[in-house]
């Protein structure tokens, strides 16, 4: 997966890491710099610049779908889902921790 400065980000085949192909179409919908990325089983996580969390299911990897709404935050600079999937943590510039319950996505299983 590779996050952009053009406000999108790609899922990509690796199975042959020589040749990687991207997989569909780049995903869309932030308005600044993708900058991070966080995936739990087929729920994909995208944090950007302009101040929102989006989250994707990536069942089918060449036709992502965004599930719900974006989520406020702060410019995004890093995200992680815990353990269980259950919980997915995002820090901002402002200096704090957000944590969302993202347990009764759809996409949110294993």
């Amino acid at each position: 997966m590779t996050a952009s400065k053009d406000t999108t980000l790609r899922l990509w085949d690796v199975t042959d890491v020589a040749n990687p192909r991207p997989l569909g179409e780049p995903l869309t919908g932030h308005r600044s710099t993708v900058w991070s990325v966080a995936i739990f089983g087929n729920l994909l996580a995208s944090g950007s610049f302009d101040e929102t969390v989006r989250l994707w299911n990536i069942t089918d990897r060449d036709h992502p779908i965004p599930v719900g709404q974006p989520l406020p935050a702060s410019w995004v600079q890093t995200l992680a889902f815990s353990n269980d999937g259950h919980t997915l943590a995002s820090a901002g510039k402002d200096g704090k921790i957000r944590l969302w319950d993202v347990a009764d996505l759809p996409a949110a299983g294993p």
